[in-house]
């Protein structure tokens, strides 16, 4: 139900049963407890219960643990052959991976892939509750509290902006400034896909407000609308190619804002197979075996962190 936005409909058709039949089970599973796990407005199921929030942290808890006794089986009945389930930011799947996945697949062509994608929240929820090994994540950090986050890379900012753009012309002069770009309308990312927070402190701190006109998930569509001339754009740096150079042009923004910090995150104490440490340390090449497995057995945060004390990342 949860993961289904607590639609009975959708919830019965992922099931493959009836709607009847999962409203049955619901009741029956709270008769047993003894407590209400939704609240309800006549037949409509509209939120879940302090007693149902409770409830679904251990199932999903279950549900996990159940995933990792069928991984072990899995391991030992084929080594070279499985499924590894990642969530990840459009981002990280469009320009990063890419290269990353052809490889894995060329080492181990017996194992399919699987990304998802959502938000913050919603990539939090998959991989606490099994339906994913691991979330590559930027942004929304305290919702993957609970969770090992390994710090992979970090990235910069850049301005894109048309070809003879005046703020084209006025970095090549005197260089990009906080009090130029506020002059002009923003295209950027969605609050919660991108850390617009770091946008924003960096504006409030040099006493200025930004004119954020227009928000969208993916970068392709941030550049779409700049060419347009809707505004100037303000993307992940490593978002910006070769492609759209003929129309486009990216300048550096690394001194205006603060960098960004991509993790990799999995539940505490879990066992891996082979492939997946593999491809970890093929996405980020300092997550050695011994190291991820010092972050999972890691008690503390602070413990945790002092596994990677000394590591210096890559910045993009």
């Amino acid at each position: 139900m949860v993961r289904h936005r607590l639609n009975v409909s959708e919830t019965a058709l992922a099931l493959h049963t009836s709607q009847p039949g999962v409203s049955k089970q619901i009741r029956q599973l709270e008769d047993e407890l003894g407590v209400d796990l939704f609240e309800r407005a006549g037949r409509q199921i509209t939120t879940v219960t302090p007693a149902g929030e409770d409830v679904i942290r251990i199932a999903e808890r279950v549900l996990a643990g159940c995933e990792d006794i069928r991984d072990a089986g899995r391991q030992h009945a084929d080594p070279h052959a499985g499924e590894l389930r990642l969530a990840t930011t459009h981002t990280q799947a469009r320009y990063v991976l890419p290269p990353i996945i052809e490889a894995f697949g060329q080492a181990w062509p017996r194992v399919n892939l699987h990304l998802h994608q959502g938000t913050p929240e919603q990539m939090a929820a998959m991989v606490q509750s099994g339906e994913v090994d691991f979330v590559i994540a930027t942004e929304g950090l305290h919702h993957y509290q609970g969770l090992v986050m390994m710090p992979c890379s970090r990235w910069h900012r850049a301005v894109i902006v048309p070809r003879g753009h005046t703020l084209f012309k006025m970095d090549r002069l005197d260089g990009l400034s906080l009090e130029a770009l506020a002059n002009f309308p923003l295209v950027t990312y969605t609050f919660g896909f991108s850390e617009r927070s770091t946008l924003d402190q960096a504006f409030q701190a040099a006493g200025l407000e930004p004119k954020v006109v227009l928000t969208a998930v993916d970068a392709d569509v941030i550049k779409t609308y700049v060419r347009t001339g809707l505004g100037v754009g303000l993307i992940a740096r490593m978002a910006f190619e070769a492609a759209d150079q003929p129309e486009l042009i990216a300048l550096d923004a690394s001194h205006l804002f603060a960098p960004s910090t991509t993790h990799m995150g999995m539940r505490p104490r879990r066992s891996l197979r082979p492939f997946m440490y593999d491809f970890i340390e093929r996405f980020a090449a300092h997550l050695t075996r011994e190291r991820i497995d010092d972050a999972l057995a890691a008690s503390s945060a602070r413990e945790r962190e002092a596994v990677f004390a000394n590591v210096e990342l890559p910045v993009y």
